[in-house]
């Protein structure tokens, strides 16, 4: 027997470590993700084989089903955190890859990992489907984060995403954006470790409430933006509240002090995807500068 799962992967357009305390966060599930296949064997172990979106082999294991003891791995750490995520699974579900003779699970992106677009999310997703658990009580015992990227991996349009009460609350929204054409997403060639990002976050000296307060309403202003030059100018105000924030100069300051358009970091500062908004230039200018990953909103949103 065989079953598939899929995950969309995730992009946050606002409200970027302010989502952690309750603030509004604008998210977008991406045409990447990541699918899961499941077929049962009789082996009498656990066969891990996970793919590239090329098809190649980025990581292999072999554990036992009884306690997800290794046989033999590509990469220890990589399987230290994949035992990690089994194990806090079968605590949700106890049965979970009980009675089985064996199985094989392969994984396939659809994005380079190095993209940032939730390799770690997609797969929780998948296996939360695979096991019937809450996904978001597994990322919590796993990887932890506010879970705007386990929405994400579930819905198919742009959300509104925010944490009441300890619990994920999850809206559809339809922004206008007439002026889509315009914005585009750009890899800055690194990729950045979302748990130190959530660290330094929390270290900073900060009034929370005033925080939340204030990035709630830019991320509303965003959504609401019919021109250009009014979702620039709240992409701008954004940038820079954070920027005070965190301690830390903003993404255009640092790489891009003559662009004319505007710059947003998307995530944890620093890595991964930036938003930028441009016309025909926009292109040339990044890859100029040795930034060749480049892509249009409509290829990248789903």
């Amino acid at each position: 027997m065989t079953q598939s799962f899929y995950s969309n992967g995730k992009l946050l357009l606002s409200g970027e470590y302010a989502i952690l305390d309750g603030a509004e966060g604008w998210a977008i599930p991406t045409k990447f993700g990541q699918s899961l296949k499941f077929t049962t064997t009789t082996s009498g172990i656990l066969s891990w084989k996970s793919l590239n979106t090329d098809g190649s082999i980025w990581f292999k294991g072999s554990y036992d089903t009884a306690d997800f003891n290794v046989l033999a791995t590509s990469d220890e750490d990589i399987s230290k955190t994949l035992i990690n995520l089994l194990k806090q699974t079968r605590i949700l579900q106890p049965k979970f890859l009980i009675a089985t003779d064996g199985c094989a699970v392969e994984t396939k992106l659809t994005f380079p990992r190095n993209w940032g677009l939730g390799t770690s999310s997609t797969l929780i997703n998948n296996i939360a489907q695979l096991a019937k658990v809450n996904p978001y009580s597994l990322l919590k015992q796993s990887f932890g984060g506010s879970g705007y990227d386990i929405a994400c991996a579930q819905n198919d349009n742009p959300i509104v995403f925010k944490i009441k009460n300890n619990q994920p609350v999850i809206r559809e929204v339809k922004p206008i954006l007439s002026f889509s054409n315009e914005v585009y997403f750009v890899y800055l060639n690194q990729k950045k470790n979302s748990r130190e990002a959530i660290s330094a976050y929390r270290k900073q000296p900060i009034d929370k409430v005033a925080l939340v307060k204030t990035i709630t309403e830019l991320t509303r202003q965003l959504i609401q933006a019919t021109t250009l030059s009014e979702f620039e100018s709240v992409l701008n105000l954004h940038e820079k509240t954070l920027s005070h924030t965190l301690n830390m100069p903003t993404i255009k300051e640092t790489l891009f002090p003559d662009y004319t358009g505007s710059i947003k970091s998307l995530g944890g500062w620093g890595g991964d995807f930036v938003l930028v908004t441009g016309r025909e230039k926009t292109i040339n200018y990044f890859k100029a500068k040795g930034y060749t990953t480049i892509l249009s909103y409509s290829d990248m949103v789903l």
